[in-house]
């Protein structure tokens, strides 16, 4: 009589094939858990922008003198502290938010908007266009980012607007780096000497052919530069050339609490988190939508 030898459970194919299930999944989790924190984060900072006159618990100008520099907790109505004014932290913190992703959002769109139809003017037309066009963004380049806001600040004068315009205009240049490049690498693709050959004009091959396919790219660029525009923005506010007061913002109420570093440090560490948790979270927005938008990651 045969002998029929039991399998033994290590030669089954099922263990192998659940532990790379496990790998796999836990793959997936390492790559999509700090992008869902990211936009998670990015979220709250939106609504709390929205909604900053109704998620701030007392209004950021408000003066309560027998609150002065009071700690966190130290008085009931005041979670996160007071200033030396007794102005409460929490509240300037929810309304500077609202500047900060405004100058953000609106510097972004500004450089993005001027510099992207520049740099693929000059990469598809080449020539005396595009030599124009790279020296006057090489110029602007040879000013970092925060410097060249500053110059443009100082000579206008500290607003909302001029902040704008001074952001927009100092990260110009990179979207026409960027945006140059792109159409260089486009501009020899077999589908655009098709286009030409069907008599498709300039015009027409930067609008249908090149800006689309770089649009992916340029929308990675622009959501990191969001983080940018947000640090330059609290360094122009640190400076005093930023917001004028009261109007709070994150660099001024930093700048502001510096003096009282020693003695009352929540002032400059909960305005600094503000600004270091919302550069991270754009970061980590750029990095969601690299890997939504890049067709060459949609496989993995």
């Amino acid at each position: 009589m045969a002998v029929v030898r039991r399998a033994d459970p290590v030669d089954l194919p099922f263990p192998r094939a659940a532990e790379g299930a496990r790998g796999a999944t836990r793959g997936r989790l390492r790559r999509w858990l700090p992008i869902g924190i990211g936009l998670a984060m990015a979220a709250v900072m939106v609504v709390v922008a929205a909604a900053a006159p109704l998620i701030a618990p007392l209004s950021p100008s408000a003066q309560f003198s027998d609150a002065v520099l009071k700690g966190p907790g130290a008085v009931e109505r005041h979670l996160l502290g007071t200033d030396e004014f007794g102005r409460d932290i929490l509240s300037r913190i929810i309304w500077g938010a609202r500047v900060s992703l405004e100058v953000g959002l609106a510097s972004v769109i500004f450089g993005f908007v001027l510099g992207v139809p520049l740099g693929i003017l000059a990469g598809v037309r080449g020539g005396r266009v595009e030599t124009l066009v790279m020296r006057c963004a090489d110029m602007l380049m040879a000013f970092p980012t925060l410097l060249l806001a500053l110059i443009i600040v100082t000579a206008l004068g500290g607003s909302l607007g001029n902040e704008i315009l001074a952001i927009g205009v100092a990260l110009t240049p990179n979207f026409v780096r960027l945006a140059r490049s792109l159409a260089l690498t486009i501009r020899g693709q077999d589908y655009i000497l098709a286009a030409r050959a069907l008599g498709g004009g300039q015009l027409r091959i930067m609008a249908r052919h090149v800006f689309p396919n770089a649009l992916y790219a340029l929308v990675v660029v622009a959501t990191l530069y969001i983080a940018t525009a947000i640090r330059t923005e609290a360094g122009l506010s640190f400076l005093g050339l930023g917001i004028p007061p009261p109007t709070p913002s994150w660099g001024n109420i930093l700048s502001e609490g510096r003096q009282y570093i020693k003695c009352c440090p929540w002032i400059t560490t909960f305005s600094g988190l503000a600004i270091m948790v919302a550069v991270l979270a754009f970061n980590l927005v750029g990095d969601a939508l690299r890997d939504l938008l890049d067709p060459r990651l949609k496989g993995e």
